[in-house]
């Protein structure tokens, strides 16, 4: 099984590589069996791959990322400087979703906006909030009365 460390030295081998004028390499596999798929440690995964992949893909998506961009990837934080968000928050998360802990971490840091409120779709995965009509239906009932309060 490959860790982190691995993945990272094979980022930066790629950047290396690229800045010597050598290829680019690209990663990801999109290839996958519906057995392969079904065998993947998380329900997001799963479900990332049939809606991204398989029922809702872009028609010029390959489903590959340029391998030396882990190394930005794996840095990136989308909470760093949350905290200077002073306008009105709706953060959105499904129930069910694997990385709710996520989205509640995030809303803890955001302590410069005032007005702001965590909406749990009650019982959706991360990638049904997408496209499953009662949730997006859900979604889309709690931000159309939040943006009429605070717009």
């Amino acid at each position: 099984m490959n860790t982190i460390q691995q993945h990272l030295k094979e980022a930066s081998d790629a950047r290396a590589g690229e800045k010597a004028g050598g290829k680019i390499l690209h990663s990801g596999d999109a290839d996958m069996t519906d057995e392969q798929i079904a065998a993947l440690p998380f329900e997001m995964y799963r479900q990332g791959y049939e809606y991204y992949w398989r029922t809702h893909a872009h028609p010029g998506s390959t489903f590959k990322y340029t391998t030396s961009s882990l190394l930005d990837l794996t840095r990136w934080d989308a909470t760093d400087e949350i905290e200077l968000i002073e306008q009105p928050l709706l953060m959105i998360a499904g129930s069910k979703a694997d990385r709710l802990y996520m989205t509640e971490e995030a809303f803890a840091k955001a302590t410069g906006a005032k007005d702001k409120e965590l909406f749990r779709i009650d019982g959706a995965t991360h990638i049904e909030s997408y496209w499953v009509p009662k949730y997006v239906d859900a979604a889309m009932t709690k931000l159309t009365a939040f943006c009429a309060r605070t717009l």
